[in-house]
């Protein structure tokens, strides 16, 4: 009997706890945009009531804004099997607001702004049978105090649903607070079709009360309206109406969380006897002011460096934008086409051309012409017999053709190697010129990623002020520790605006490279090993290759073998000694070789007068024009030494040439092993910072809940945080490294990938890996 009755207990337990929650949903409209949010409310309410209570939802009963389909929708679930009706909307708050008694628990939730609702301090339940409210911190008078702390707004744009308008006095609220501020507001109806730009001319500022339910694609027509009017923006709503567009708003990340879960647990509380008249009103969870970066430069925004401590940013220094972003690619490209000093080594080139010119004119033939005219004295004409007459007028045509010379051969070939020369001047200039854009390129990406992260620190750092608040707000640590991480969200500010500073250095230096306005708005794309431009120019082959130590002497004899190859100092030099020794053949047997020339003159006699002009009688008239032809032959035979001091001095030239040359091959043969040994301590550099960084992520997580719980102080979360941000810089940075290191080594063997098509980086590797087989 005993165990029968037992039995009956138990059955009958398991039935009532088992028993099926039916639960009525009311709103005002059923979008697309409000159906994720009811499956995370449905969700939230079925892990809190837990797996032993079967939670079914009726279907959403929507009202469209209007108040008899409110009504009806309302009565429907209190004649149904519905224990309990959840309401959201503006409508159904209305037509509750209007009931006298509720035969079924309801709670109502994110309905109307609290400017509305005027509860006594005292007052902490609703007192009334049967229904609920949650009230959470929505306030369009703390939004609009907020919006003005980032934005001082003189003629605000209130944007709102219509039928909010329609339905509420919102001129109530809004009437004495602009009167109090001394700014003046407009309303502007929202509708399903958005607004039209009109609405939005006349005001310097838009506040975003309405368009909750709105869809992407309506949403983004509507910010797209207000940014290109660049117009500052504020919204009431929630931070993913900032994600998509809209520049600021102060409710936090996790409001709907919070909301969702105290509906959850009301639902409980209800469930299992709480009459909802004694649950709580109000929902307290702090504003945060969240900004979009993105739409602050899309509107030419000022963002102030004291709201890096207030605020969240959302978007970043660090996003690439679509119209700017430069690869490595454009901005080598831009460095040989546009910088100023790879301008100037080119005259140089022209120059040193225009020098061969001026030495090879000394074969070209030199024509002279004059024209004189000579008065004579009368008595001295008189008596010449008409050779001389007192006024005459003659011209003259002289021409001189140097045939062969050997100092001007010589001189055409030592200008022609300085051409040479001054030509693989140019080309190191270029080489280094590339290298300087690479390396300013990747410093670029290194500070790009330091201010990303910094910003992640400092984010972190205002997460863990919050644990520390919320430890002394329970009492579970002192307010020391409050204080140690306000002075540290200080110092991290500063250190995100430091960065900040550095990157737009870095921007600098890359406009100034590529001869841009120095101020010009540029960003760069990101750059991985073995992705994109790197993957096709065969920077993973070197990589594996590095990594082998069998096969890397046989690289290095190779590389050191293409750079004294490829090298443009070396080939300058080269081009310096075919100079001294030209120099040296000039003044040896140069000297024996004659300088042949041809000269020749025409005169004319053009006109005679005066006294003397007329011949006497039987001397004969000299004819008007006459010519004279000459060949010079010359060869020096004592030039006062200096054949034989120059010929000393080609050869200390071409002995300190020689020197030099040898030296360029030792620096290059340490360069290539000394770069080589970087590369493999990169390579060490970026396997072991992977491990170092998850390690340390893992830890900080692990110490920031131990600190939550109270079980470690305050120090040891620093040190957690510290040391993540640490392992966070040297991952990041360990890539970029070990790029810069393979740009080094580029420029040292003379020879860029980046700079030749696929088809010749891949003979080169070709020849690479033959030269290594034949080594092995």
């Amino acid at each position: 009997m005993k165990k029968n009755l037992v039995f009956f207990f138990v059955l009958i337990f398991q039935l009532s706890f088992s028993q099926a929650i039916e639960i009525g949903l009311l709103t005002d409209k059923d979008t697309p945009e409000v159906q994720p949010l009811l499956e995370q409310l449905k969700t939230e309410i079925k892990a809190v009531l837990g797996q032993g209570k079967t939670v079914n939802f009726k279907n959403v009963l929507s009202n469209n804004y209007n108040l008899e389909t409110a009504k009806a929708n309302y009565q429907s679930l209190v004649n149904s099997d519905a224990d309990i009706i959840l309401a959201f909307g503006v409508m159904d708050n209305i037509v509750l607001s209007q009931q006298e008694s509720y035969t079924k628990p309801v709670i109502v939730f994110g309905s109307i702004n609290s400017d509305f609702i005027n509860l006594p301090s005292e007052q902490k339940t609703s007192g009334i049978n049967n229904i609920t409210y949650i009230i959470a911190p929505l306030s369009y008078k703390k939004d609009l105090d907020a919006f003005e702390t980032i934005y001082d707004y003189k003629n605000i744009g209130i944007i709102i649903d219509d039928y909010i308008i329609d339905a509420l006095p919102l001129e109530t609220i809004f009437d004495p607070y602009f009167q109090k501020a001394g700014k003046q507001y407009r309303l502007i109806p929202l509708s399903e079709n958005g607004i039209g730009s009109s609405d939005l001319d006349g005001i310097d500022a838009v506040y975003l009360a309405g368009g909750f339910d709105f869809g992407n694609a309506q949403f983004e027509t509507l910010t797209s309206m207000i940014n290109t009017k660049k117009l500052p923006s504020f919204s009431a709503n929630r931070v993913k109406d900032v994600e998509r567009g809209i520049l600021a708003t102060n409710q936090p990340q996790t409001n709907l969380d919070q909301f969702f879960r105290r509906i959850a647990l009301n639902v409980e509380a209800i469930n299992s006897g709480t009459n909802a008249s004694e649950l709580p009103l109000l929902l307290e969870y702090k504003n945060k002011l969240t900004i979009n970066f993105d739409t602050a430069k899309l509107i030419d925004f000022p963002l102030r460096y004291a709201m890096l401590g207030s605020a969240d940013f959302i978007g970043s220094t660090t996003k690439p934008k679509t119209e700017n972003a430069l690869s490595i690619l454009d901005i080598m490209g831009g460095v040989l086409d546009q910088n100023l000093g790879l301008s100037s080594s080119k005259k140089s080139i022209e120059l040193s051309g225009q020098d061969v010119k001026i030495a090879k004119s000394g074969y070209l033939p030199n024509v002279t012409a004059g024209v004189s005219g000579v008065y004579l004295d009368p008595r001295v004409a008189e008596i010449s017999n008409g050779s001389n007459p007192e006024i005459s007028t003659s011209g003259n045509v002289v021409l001189e053709q140097l045939i062969y010379s050997e100092s001007a051969s010589a001189n055409i070939d030592i200008k022609d190697e300085l051409r040479k020369a001054e030509q693989e001047n140019y080309n190191a200039n270029e080489l280094d010129a590339l290298l300087n854009a690479s390396v300013a390129y990747f410093n670029a990406l290194i500070l790009k990623t330091n201010t990303n992260i910094q910003n992640q620190n400092l984010q972190t750092t205002k997460r863990n002020l919050e644990l520390a608040e919320q430890n002394f707000e329970g009492g579970a640590s002192g307010k020391s520790d409050v204080l140690r991480f306000r002075s540290q969200l200080a110092q991290n500010t500063q250190n995100l605006i430091d960065a900040g500073n550095q990157l737009r250095q870095a921007y600098f230096t890359i406009n100034q490279l590529m001869n841009s306005p120095i101020n010009k708005d540029i960003d760069i794309n990101d750059a991985v090993l073995s992705e994109g431009v790197y993957k096709n120019y065969k920077y993973q082959d070197f990589y594996v290759i590095l990594d082998n130590p069998k096969l890397q002497p046989a690289l290095i004899e190779f590389l050191i073998q293409e750079a004294k190859n490829n090298a443009p100092e070396l080939k300058s030099i080269d081009y310096n000694l075919n100079v001294t020794k030209r120099t040296y053949d000039l003044n040896d047997y140069g000297r024996f070789i004659p300088t042949v020339a041809l000269q020749g003159q025409y005169n004319l006699a053009i006109s005679q007068s005066g006294k003397g002009s007329t011949l006497p009688a039987g001397f004969p008239a000299a004819p008007d024009g006459t010519y004279n032809v000459g060949l010079n032959l010359s060869l020096p035979i004592f030039n006062q030494n200096q054949r034989n001091i120059n010929r000393q001095t080609a050869l200390i030239q071409q002995e300190q040439l020689g020197f030099e040359k040898e030296n360029i091959q030792l620096s290059i043969e340490k360069n290539v092993n000394d770069i080589i040994l970087n590369l493999i301590s990169e390579i060490a550099n970026i396997e072991i910072s992977k491990v170092s960084e998850e390690t340390a992520k893992e830890s900080l997580e692990l110490t920031q809940n131990a600190y939550k719980q109270g079980a470690v102080p305050i120090i040891q979360l620093i040190d957690a945080q510290t040391n993540f941000l640490q392992t966070q810089l040297a991952r990041s940075t360990a890539n970029y490294n070990y790029l810069i290191t393979s740009m080094q080594l580029e420029r040292a063997i003379g020879y860029f990938f980046l700079t030749h098509t696929e088809a010749e980086n891949q003979e080169f590797i070709q020849r690479a890996n033959q030269y290594i087989l034949s080594k092995n």
